[in-house]
C-alpha cells in the first residue's frame, strides 16, 4: 500500500508498521494524512492474516498534532468537514481487531497524543513528550482524547492534564499509565516490533478475542462482562487452534496456529 503522507510496511509475517511520513512538518495531521490513515485502517480491518500493528513516525517526531498551518483561516464549515474525516479515521483505528502498539518518539501532541491513546498500548523513547494543548487553542480534544485519557489515567489526573494543557514527559507518561515502558531512542522500534512479533506467535483468534473482551467489557457491569468473556471462551475451545495449542504443548514443539 502506497500513500502520500504515511509509510506502510511489513516488519514480519502478520506484523504491519504504519509510520507518519511528513517529517518536515513534524508529522502534523493534515487532511490528506487523515484520508490516508482512514484508508489503511479500513483495509487492515479486513485482513485475516493481520496479527499486530505498530504505529510510529518518520523523522524527529511521532506526530505534533493537527496541522495548524493548514487550519489557519479555515471556515467553520471547512473545519467541521475536516474533523468529520478525522473522526472516521480514529474510529477506524479503534476498530482494528488486532493489537495496535504505538512507538512514540519526539512530540506526541494533540491528535498525536490522541492516536497514541487510541492504540492498545504504547512504548516511548527517552525524551518523548506528550500533551493535549487544545484548551490553550480555544477547543478541546475531539478524537476520543478526553475519554481515552480518563480510561488510562483516571478522571483526576485527566482533568489536570486537559485543563492545564501542560505537556508531560515520557517518564511521567509511564508513571501515569499512558505508556508501558520507556526505552532508549535507538531501541524503540526494535523493542516494539519484538513485542508485536511475540503477539504474532500467539493464537490469532485468542488475541482478537482478548482485544474484544477487554475493550467491550470495560463498559459493562461485571456480570455482562463475564458473560461476554464466556461467549468468546466457549467459541475458542472448539477451534482447530485450541487443539493445535494443546497438542503442541504435549508434543513439546512450537505450535502452528492458522486462525481456524
Amino acid at each position: 500500500m502506497s500513500y502520500e503522507t504515511i509509510k506502510v510496511s511489513a516488519a514480519a509475517p502478520g506484523v504491519t508498521v504504519i509510520a507518519f511520513n511528513r517529517p518536515d512538518a513534524a508529522n502534523a495531521l493534515s487532511t490528506q494524512m487523515g484520508r490516508d490513515l482512514l484508508d489503511v485502517w479500513s483495509k487492515l480491518r479486513g485482513d485475516d492474516s493481520l496479527r499486530a500493528v505498530v504505529l510510529g513516525g518518520e523523522g524527529k517526531h511521532f506526530c505534533a498534532g493537527a496541522d495548524l498551518k493548514e487550519r489557519n483561516g479555515m471556515t467553520d464549515e471547512a473545519w467541521a468537514d475536516q474533523h468529520r474525516l478525522f473522526e472516521a479515521m480514529i474510529r477506524a483505528q479503534l476498530a482494528c481487531p488486532v493489537p495496535v502498539i504505538a512507538a512514540v518518539h519526539g512530540a506526541a501532541m494533540g491528535g498525536g497524543a490522541e492516536m497514541t491513546l487510541a492504540c492498545d498500548f504504547a512504548y516511548a523513547a527517552e525524551g518523548a513528550r506528550f500533551g493535549l494543548p487544545e484548551a490553550g487553542l480555544g477547543i478541546m480534544p475531539g478524537l476520543g482524547g478526553t475519554q481515552l485519557l480518563t480510561r488510562a489515567v483516571g478522571p483526576r489526573r485527566a482533568l489536570e492534564l486537559l485543563t492545564t494543557a501542560a505537556p508531560f514527559t515520557a517518564a511521567q507518561a509511564l508513571d501515569y499509565g499512558v505508556v508501558s515502558s520507556v526505552v532508549a531512542p535507538e531501541a524503540l522500534m526494535d523493542t516494539v516490533v519484538a513485542v508485536a512479533n511475540q503477539i504474532a506467535t500467539r493464537a490469532p483468534l485468542s488475541v482478537r478475542g482478548l482485544k474484544r473482551v477487554v475493550h467491550e467489557g470495560q463498559d459493562m457491569d461485571l456480570k455482562r462482562a463475564m458473560d461476554l468473556e464466556l461467549t468468546v471462551y466457549n467459541h475458542l475451545f472448539t477451534t482447530a487452534d485450541r487443539r493445535e495449542g494443546v497438542a503442541s504443548f504435549n508434543e513439546k514443539r512450537t505450535p502452528k496456529f492458522e486462525g481456524k
